[in-house]
């Protein structure tokens, strides 16, 4: 294992870091990615990421890390689509563990390190919101432990602007040079997985590197998101300079428990992404699923897709689709599927495009 690459957000990120493998670096050897277990409500309904007492059968690589294999499983109630992405991905995927604190994630990193005597270590973004002034209330622990790491650390930002955090134009101000722009040829390593997986930002990473351009709403605001030439790039960061300016990344840095870092993201945020996800995990069990019907669903998209284009949207996620059509987030891959059997044509996996109208 030449390859260490810390995904920076989790979720999404930990597929982005194959895409870079693949791109970056090729198939002469494999990258262990170390990445958070921590996944939309729609994948796993308890709130905030999960550390190792929350899977079976994990192995352990150092005292601190444990990686997740492919017959790892969360434990109910928990749910995490690191097992499926172990089973379909010859990478190994190491469990970022942040219930000890920024203190907690450095030892990890440190062991790892010495474990693996790593060819390059880098830490991957997909968006650009570590770039931030922590405005946004995202955890920054592996900016501020890769920061700690007696190592060279190459900060990568892929997809700027494309999680919504930052405008773009903030993110480009703040980038370094460009390595590499991602092609349709680098997304074939992970072409299945955009299938299932429920990542927007990654998803809308993929999809630009296709050659998918317009305007994609997302998540359940509707938050529009620019798809753009510059949507498939890969830019180089000064991590000190990140994490100088990032006020809760320099606030965390002596952390030694995640309620820590959750008192400091509310603090300096307002709030902390944890508290969104317990606050909408609360409002979801009062929600009923409702039955996929293909004729109403059909009427309730194209009631939506005529007030997308009246917005100026030419694409959207399936997320965003479920939550725009009143369905529960657990039925997004159902709806998918009902979807595409409904209309084969859709070419902007993976995407949902908004069909145009011709006078």
């Amino acid at each position: 294992m030449k390859r260490l690459i810390v995904a920076a957000g989790g979720g999404g990120d930990a597929v982005a870091a194959a895409m870079l493998h693949s791109a970056l670096y090729g198939d002469e050897d494999q990258a262990v990615i170390l990445t958070y277990a921590w996944d939309r409500l729609l994948v796993d309904p308890v709130p905030g990421p999960r550390g190792p007492d929350n899977f079976t059968g994990l192995e352990q690589l150092t005292p601190a890390v444990w990686t997740v294999p492919a017959n790892a499983r969360p434990i109910a109630p928990a749910g995490s689509t690191l097992p499926r992405l172990a089973a379909e991905l010859p990478h190994t995927f190491a469990l970022i563990d942040p219930h000890h604190g920024v203190e907690g994630v450095t030892r990890q990193l440190e062991e790892l390190i010495a474990h693996l005597s790593p060819e390059s270590i880098d830490l991957l973004d997909v968006g650009g919101d570590i770039l931030a002034r922590a405005d946004e209330p995202t955890l920054k622990s592996p900016l501020a432990a890769c920061c700690q790491v007696n190592a060279p650390v190459r900060l990568l930002v892929a997809g700027p602007g494309l999680d919504g955090e930052l405008p773009l134009d903030d993110v480009r101000d703040l980038l370094g040079a460009r390595i590499h722009a991602f092609t349709a040829a680098d997304v074939e390593s992970v072409s299945s997985l955009l299938e299932w997986h429920p990542s927007e930002a990654t998803g809308m990473l993929a999809a630009t590197a296709r050659g998918i351009r317009g305007t994609c709403e997302v998540r359940d605001a509707g938050l529009p998101i620019a798809l753009t030439d510059e949507s498939p790039t890969v830019h180089e960061a000064d991590l000190d300079e990140a994490a100088t300016r990032n006020q809760l990344a320099r606030a965390i840095m002596a952390t030694e428990t995640l309620d820590e870092v959750e008192a400091h993201s509310r603090e300096n945020c307002g709030y902390s992404e944890i508290d969104y996800e317990r606050n909408k995990a609360a409002w979801l069990k009062d929600q009923p699923l409702a039955d996929l019907v293909s004729q109403t669903v059909l009427a309730q998209l194209d009631e939506f897709e005529a007030e997308a284009r009246r917005r100026g949207v030419t694409h959207t996620t399936f997320r965003h689709l479920t939550e725009a059509l009143n369905l529960n987030g657990s039925q997004r891959y159902d709806l998918r599927t009902l979807l595409l059997s409904m209309r084969p044509g859709q070419n902007a996996a993976p995407l949902w495009l908004i069909r145009r109208v011709h006078s």
